[in-house]
């Protein structure tokens, strides 16, 4: 089963080198394509969705998390971040890229700041509300955090990562009940995910057997 998986992920990763080698089609052909009985039609959509989707794009990529094939959900994935990181403005990105560099360097109350500065100019930017919260709660501040997640999810109501974000920042707190809820909540949006993490477990706990 890990075989399966790694070779699954080296597989969707050579398909978005390939997308972006081979030029990406329009939205309205790569949605028709990811409804495709051809899994490998539905593969390509999915990488390229990354590069052109817009927020029209984040249900079809949604339903692609349940898609048969987990090379097709892994680069639904993949796109569904892509998507959300992008505000459509060049300003507002630019900051939000900041904000992204900061927090990967540990530099965390600069990377707030970048944040902070990018929500100030669009308040409806989902992710830069989402990256705020990451860093809140890695600050340790995690009545601050929830607050950015309950925005983000407000704005993004699909958004996994923002309802996963919920549960962590719950159990911090000790808020069990609700930490249930969100994990709850971010797995009938990762469901397919959710039960192959299972299969792994089970296939671990037999080896200890």
């Amino acid at each position: 089963m890990t075989r399966l998986l790694a070779g699954s992920l080296a597989l969707a990763l050579s398909l978005l080198l390939s997308s972006a080698l081979l030029g990406v089609e329009s939205q309205p052909s790569l949605l028709e394509q990811l409804k495709s009985a051809d899994q490998e039609t539905r593969r390509q959509a999915a990488a390229q969705l990354g590069d052109v989707g817009d927020q029209t794009a984040v249900t079809p990529l949604v339903q692609a998390l349940q898609d048969p094939d987990e090379v097709v959900r892994q680069l639904a994935e993949h796109s569904l971040w892509q998507v959300w990181s992008r505000s459509g403005d060049a300003t507002v990105d630019a900051l939000y890229q900041e904000g992204i560099f900061f927090m990967q360097s540990g530099q965390l109350s600069e990377a707030v700041a970048k944040f902070g500065d990018a929500i100030t100019l669009d308040p409806t930017f989902a992710e830069a509300w989402n990256k705020r919260a990451t860093v809140y709660y890695l600050e340790g501040e995690f009545e601050k955090s929830l607050t950015d997640c309950e925005v983000v999810i407000r704005l993004n109501p699909v958004h996994f990562g923002a309802l996963s974000g919920m549960g962590l920042n719950h159990l911090q707190l000790s808020q069990l009940k609700q930490a249930l809820g969100a994990f709850e909540r971010a797995f009938d949006r990762i469901r397919a995910l959710v039960e192959e993490v299972r299969e792994l477990l089970r296939e671990r706990e037999q080896d200890y057997i």
